[in-house]
């Protein structure tokens, strides 16, 4: 058996939780999952301001602060914090904590080979909408293939103390662990994908142990000090999830359960990499306090195709707020969207979109909120999108004149004028497996 540990979710997760995995118990493995779809194309726009960048910065200053426990313990790190420069991760990992030996996994980034796939006929379609690839190729951001846990498990296989790479899928951090101790082989389906389950439900970090839970968050304990998840895997890729015993929050099958159904799509088709697995076909049970045994899952061999997650420049946005309080605090929210409407059209403003929520009354359920005859204070936010930054920027001026311009009892306009910030969007294609091919380097 083998303690593997998530400590991160997101890149912006709690700094000390991987700190409390390393220091409060017995762990093997440490996996840190820092990467969105979104976080791809700022960390591109970064390297391409300073090629000395493009990683999580987070990422070295921990792994300094928990050098000697790592030794001490004999624990490796497996982080996806590369980003689009795993290099210069691994370069500030060294410099950070000296001594450490670190593998990096290449083959991801192929946002240089796009016009190589283009020309072989990978017209590279929006897995949505069908759409060409050459309809956005010269707005193109970033554009990572989603790799699997085999070439993890192989740097794994060096000795290294730390595994840094770039783009991969997010379970593989936590399946190539298992590869690397119990020898899995490349088409042991089954195994696979119960690594991939064991992943898929520690990959986002407390969501798993009591944080976000829906199922009676009054009840969970100490939310403050939250215990990070932890799998105890077994060869037969049998798996149990924990946390470290004194820790906050709650792990149970409720829990768990919730975040299985996070962005699944056919939970009988769960595609990877590596396999495909079911996951209706896991069997879960509570086994004990914080202990939630999962075994019987079944695979099937991975898919022809890998996922490519691009990120283009998709224009311009801005989003400005006011409050108004009561009384008739939704009718000045109404009446200062009505207003601000009216002056962006007889400035001959156009947009790809306006849109306005009412933080208070519906802004998060939309239709299906209840009623509020009279709430004591509304947010109004108005957001505009469009090509045009100037025109998106004449925007951002015509919101707080409307503290002295519009209906009465308008404040929080402390922050004055809001940013005009670059929209970045998703583009999700497939190119043959074939084409991507990873390597493994030590950084010395």
């Amino acid at each position: 058996m083998i303690r593997i540990a998530n400590g991160q979710g997101f890149w912006g997760d709690w700094l000390e939780a991987p700190v409390r995995l390393v220091e409060d118990g017995p762990i093997d493995y440490l996996t840190l999952d820092y990467l969105a779809e979104v976080t791809m194309s700022i960390l591109q726009k970064q390297r391409q301001a300073d090629p000395n960048l493009g990683y999580a910065r987070d990422f070295p200053p921990l792994i300094a602060r928990i050098a000697g426990k790592l030794r001490d313990k004999h624990i490796k790190v497996v982080a996806n914090a590369g980003g689009v420069n795993p290099v210069a991760c691994a370069r500030a990992v060294l410099k950070a904590a000296p001594g450490l030996k670190v593998a990096v996994v290449f083959g991801d980034d192929v946002l240089g080979r796009i016009d190589e796939f283009l020309a072989k006929g990978y017209e590279m379609r929006n897995i949505d909408t069908g759409e060409p690839l050459s309809t956005i190729r010269d707005r193109m951001l970033s554009a990572n293939a989603y790799i699997g846990a085999f070439p993890l498990a192989e740097a794994l296989a060096t000795g290294a103390d730390v595994v840094i790479t770039g783009r991969c899928a997010d379970a593989a951090l936590v399946v190539a662990p298992m590869i690397a101790r119990f020898g899995w082989g490349r088409e042991e389906w089954d195994k696979l994908a119960s690594g991939i389950v064991a992943g898929h439900i520690i990959e986002c970090g407390a969501q798993c142990s009591g944080g976000n839970c829906q199922v009676a968050w009054q009840t969970i304990p100490d939310l403050a000090n939250i215990g990070y998840p932890i799998v105890e895997a077994e060869p037969d890729g049998s798996f149990t999830v924990t946390k470290h015993s004194g820790t906050g929050g709650r792990i149970d099958s409720h829990g768990v359960k919730e975040q299985l159904l996070y962005e699944i799509g056919d939970p009988r088709r769960y595609m990877t990499p590596d396999v495909v697995a079911d996951f209706t076909s896991l069997h879960l049970e509570d086994i004990g306090p914080d202990r939630v045994r999962g075994c019987g899952v079944h695979g099937a061999p991975r898919p022809e195709m890998l996922k490519v997650s691009i990120s283009y420049h998709a224009g311009w946005k801005a989003a400005g707020t006011l409050v108004y309080s009561w009384p008739q605090a939704l009718e000045k929210a109404r009446a200062a969207d009505r207003i601000t409407r009216q002056r962006i059209a007889q400035l001959g403003l156009e947009f790809d979109e306006i849109y306005t929520e009412y933080f208070g009354v519906n802004a998060c359920h939309g239709p299906a909120a209840r009623p509020v005859d009279d709430p004591p204070e509304v947010q109004l936010r108005i957001g505009v999108r469009g090509p045009d930054k100037r025109a998106v920027d004449r925007f951002t001026r015509e919101m707080i004149p409307l503290v002295l311009t519009g209906p009465p009892g308008g404040t929080g306009y402390g922050e004055g004028r809001p940013q005009v910030r670059e929209i970045v969007a998703y583009w999700p294609a497939l190119v043959p497996r074939e084409e991507i091919r990873t390597r493994v380097e030590v950084v010395e």
